[in-house]
């Protein structure tokens, strides 16, 4: 497949949340080593500005300095003391802007992947951002990554309707926690958290609690 060009990532963040998902992340395992690859099947969408549930709400700091850099730079940070999560940068270089990799549904390179992971269960490899990071080996060595290098990109894959888009609050805030800016591929299994789909006023698709 085509890897995404620098430019696929120069739009606004919560637009690029919804252009994510289908796309196949792939990490160069290395050594010959078959790669492995995730394609994106949820994602969450984080601002500067009003969104408190941002790491930049407050500005520029040494932690988050990658989210104000170019677009397609990975953002990784340590997660409540035991895992890392991965985002993608958007938004003009200056400005932070960032989609969280929610979950995606493993592709290529799954025995690794379960190897990683300690699980056969081929649904809970990837169903969470802490998961997919531990089965694609993310870390901090890869936090300000360009993601149209040579250890990590991703793949070109046909846009998703918006019949197929679902749209919900985003998982696990306190703050902010209101903003319809979680993105799901409707109907996937390998989403964080499965529920009914409903469509609302001005045809967006939102989850049921």
């Amino acid at each position: 497949m085509e890897r995404l060009a620098p430019d696929f990532f120069d739009m606004p963040t919560l637009l690029l949340a919804e252009r994510l998902l289908g796309k196949i992340f792939v990490m160069d395992a290395g050594h010959g080593n078959t790669p492995l690859k995730g394609r994106i099947v949820e994602t969450e969408a984080y601002l500067a500005g009003e969104d408190e549930a941002s790491h930049a709400w407050r500005g520029r700091t040494h932690r988050n300095r990658a989210m104000f850099g170019p677009p397609g730079t990975l953002y990784v940070y340590f997660s409540y003391g035991c895992h890392y999560l991965a985002n993608i940068v958007s938004e003009p270089e200056g400005s932070a802007g960032a989609v969280l990799l929610r979950a995606m549904e493993p592709v290529e390179g799954i025995d690794e992947m379960r190897r990683r992971r300690g699980t056969d269960d081929l649904l809970s490899l990837m169903s969470g951002p802490g998961k997919l990071t531990q089965a694609l080996g993310i870390g901090p060595e890869h936090y300000a990554e360009s993601l149209v290098g040579s250890r990590c990109w991703i793949e070109d894959a046909p846009e998703l309707s918006s019949a197929k888009i679902g749209t919900s609050p985003r998982i696990g805030i306190s703050r902010s926690a209101g903003l319809p800016w979680r993105k799901f591929v409707i109907g996937s299994p390998h989403v964080s958290k499965t529920r009914t789909a409903s469509r609302p006023k001005k045809g967006l698709i939102v989850l049921e609690s």
